[in-house]
């Protein structure tokens, strides 16, 4: 799963996020087009923090290795353990030129409720995450987590953060909702207060492939 990645050249990132800025100017309005399946052996990128690279498990248990098992897809783990959403909105430019995705899996804003960071601005992070992967190319699909704190972590009364929702309507966008607030609320699917284990991670997994069939990007 851990890909080497070699720098891209200074001018032709600027050259990349120019035509990230137009596109994303020129389709302010733009919906998210209608779900084509994605074939085995595509490249499919999945974008988030600790949850997606798989903190509390070996790394062949994060919910990216599962899922390429679950779909014969050739998935990039690109989830950074304490990555905020700006942080991962400020990667992902080099990320979709080196791997090309055909669909891209967004997953974050956990970090940006933990540190108690402007849930509009994570919101902003997150749409300006979307239309990106969008004006590449890529199909799209934004996985909802928690409303996260501490104390909702530790009784277990976890429930997905309302921009997700929002957003989804907004863009007209694909949504995977309640998987992670389903996993993190379960103790025995946890490492931790705010961390999967591998039978979490397993069962995040399953639930995004159920749903990526039901939106005909997943074909078996």
């Amino acid at each position: 799963m851990k890909t080497i990645r070699t720098p891209i050249p200074a001018d032709r990132r600027r050259l990349l996020l120019a035509a990230l800025a137009l596109g994303a100017m020129a389709a302010c309005g733009r919906r998210a087009p209608k779900a084509q399946a994605v074939p085995a052996g595509a490249t499919v990128l999945a974008l988030g923090d600790s949850l997606t690279q798989g903190v509390g498990a070996d790394p062949q248990h994060a919910y990216p290795a599962v899922l390429r098992e679950l779909s014969g897809w050739n998935l990039v783990n690109a989830g950074v353990s304490g990555d905020t959403s700006a942080q991962a909105l400020a990667r992902l430019p080099d990320l979709l030129v080196e791997h090309h995705p055909a669909l891209v899996l967004i997953g974050l804003g956990g970090n940006d409720f933990l540190r108690q960071t402007s849930a509009s601005a994570a919101k902003d992070n997150l749409r300006a995450a979307c239309r990106m992967s969008l004006d590449s190319g890529a199909q799209v699909v934004l996985i909802a987590v928690p409303q996260f704190s501490l104390l909702a972590a530790s009784t277990g009364k976890l429930s997905d953060h309302p921009l997700y929702a929002e957003l989804a309507s907004e863009l007209e966008m694909p949504l995977y909702a309640g998987g992670w607030s389903e996993v993190l609320g379960d103790a025995r699917l946890r490492s931790d207060r705010v961390h999967a284990n591998a039978e979490g991670y397993r069962q995040f997994a399953d639930g995004l492939a159920r749903r990526l069939r039901e939106l005909g990007l997943l074909a078996r």
